[in-house]
């Protein structure tokens, strides 16, 4: 087989969106402000790469706040914490930052209010997320986690006039979601939508950028880390739109040289939590093996920012014209 032919085709958007780089910036401004160590309750985003060179920067990842030495610096993840945890943090009086994503704090939000008026919450979502479990934790006695079609078998049966609504994790597969609440509809039929959309706006869109090209692509790489559900959720979505071949690597040299025996077209695209270095990675690669014609099939462009913390705002510096932060 000769190179003539070989190409690749780019997804945008890809790659790092509002709310992991502002988590990540917020860990590198404190390590600036502070010094080091700082300290991480669990991963501050789902990527290895992400982990291992803050890491090496002087960031102590724990899994618990008890971990951590009373009147340290702290930072929480992305991903979001219950009032638990907040609490645990406040009587070891560690001095925190706060990392939760925005898009997932309006869905803890949510959650309290529907708690406050008398709902009970369906939460559709990943047993066993760090998302799930703070958006659980905001409100325990009336989350029911729904966590795949089967979930919804589990769920216990409900008055005919209780109150009942429905909150996802923020990183599921958006058709996948529909297709639950779809279901959820039909036994519960007086369960209420939330009053907006809960799958953030990035996951949507990089995975309306793979179905774009996933037709056209013998083989679909994905660069993100197998803890990061809207990674994965790529890697489905493109099987699902076309694609002949997926598959999920961290880093360039996981591709496996078998995959590529007989491809003509390969598609690239990167999660949410996952730097643009990692993917030039992955196109070098695939350069050195003939797949020179490298094409960039763009289907929106993402202008939102988040404000970083406040205590962290002196230390931003923005690129110039770009789009003023969103305060949260």
């Amino acid at each position: 087989m000769t190179d003539q032919g070989k190409k690749v085709l780019l997804a945008a958007p890809r790659g790092y969106c509002a709310g992991v780089d502002r988590a990540v910036e917020t860990v590198e401004k404190a390590l600036e402000k502070y010094g080091k160590p700082v300290y991480v309750r669990k991963e501050i985003v789902h990527n290895k790469y992400v982990v291992e060179t803050l890491r090496e920067r002087g960031v102590i990842f724990v899994d618990e706040t008890d971990e951590v030495p009373q009147g340290a610096h702290l930072v929480f993840s992305a991903h979001g914490i219950s009032p638990a945890v907040r609490e645990s943090a406040d009587e070891r009086k560690l001095q925190t930052l706060d990392a939760t994503c925005p898009l997932v704090t309006k869905v803890h939000n949510e959650a309290k209010r529907f708690a406050r008026d008398g709902y009970q919450i369906l939460l559709v979502g990943h047993e066993g997320h760090e998302e799930v479990e703070g958006t659980s934790g905001e409100a325990p006695e009336v989350t029911h986690l729904v966590d795949g079609l089967e979930g919804v078998d589990k769920l216990p049966d409900f008055p005919d006039n209780q109150k009942l609504v429905w909150l996802s994790q923020t990183t599921l597969s958006v058709d996948e979601t529909m297709e639950i609440v779809n279901r959820l509809h039909e036994r519960f039929p007086n369960l209420e939508n939330p009053p907006s959309d809960d799958i953030c706006y990035a996951t949507q869109n990089r995975q309306v950028a793979v179905k774009a090209i996933a037709p056209d692509v013998d083989l679909m790489i994905v660069v993100g880390s197998q803890n990061s559900s809207n990674s994965k959720r790529l890697v489905e979505v493109a099987l699902e739109a076309g694609a002949k071949d997926s598959h999920l690597v961290d880093y360039a040299h996981q591709i496996e040289e078998g995959w590529l025996e007989g491809v003509k077209t390969v598609g690239l695209t990167s999660g949410a939590s996952v730097p643009e270095i990692l993917v030039q990675q992955v196109v070098e690669f695939l350069r050195q093996r003939g797949f020179s014609d490298v094409e960039e099939i763009t289907t929106t462009t993402e202008t939102i920012t988040f404000a970083l913390p406040r205590v962290l705002r002196s230390a931003r510096t923005r690129g110039k014209g770009a789009p003023a932060a969103v305060d949260a």
